[in-house]
């Protein structure tokens, strides 16, 4: 897999996230993903977004597009300073929140990724 173009953009307000939504939209066009897929990874990046903020105290995400064969990409790589998950099992499964939030969104973003790591 070859890299071809990254970004690092913070992840610390309300104002971030929607900055990294708008920004991973941008480059989903630019590397000609439907919308669909636009819409998936959008939505994933919004999730994990609100997750570094909200539980993990602000952080940056890393955006790569990326090139295997003839196939584009985009990756997506959040990291915060928080104190880490306890129970990764437990915080992909759905409704399971520690939190204010629905528990859908590490679980959520994982199903709308193509690849998912913790």
């Amino acid at each position: 897999m070859t890299v071809t173009k990254t970004e690092t953009l913070p992840v610390r307000s309300g104002d971030d996230v929607v900055r990294v939504r708008q920004r991973v939209r941008a480059l989903a066009v630019e590397i000609g993903l439907g919308l669909v897929d636009q819409t998936k990874i959008v939505t994933a990046a919004s999730e994990l977004a609100r997750n570094t903020l909200d539980y993990g105290g602000g952080g940056d995400v890393l955006l790569e597009i990326v090139h295997a064969g003839m196939r584009k990409g985009l990756r997506l790589t959040f990291e915060d300073q928080g104190p880490g998950i306890t129970d990764i099992e437990q915080a992909m499964t759905d409704c399971f929140t520690t939190g204010r939030g629905m528990g859908l969104g590490l679980g959520g973003a994982k199903r709308l990724s193509n690849e998912f790591h913790i």
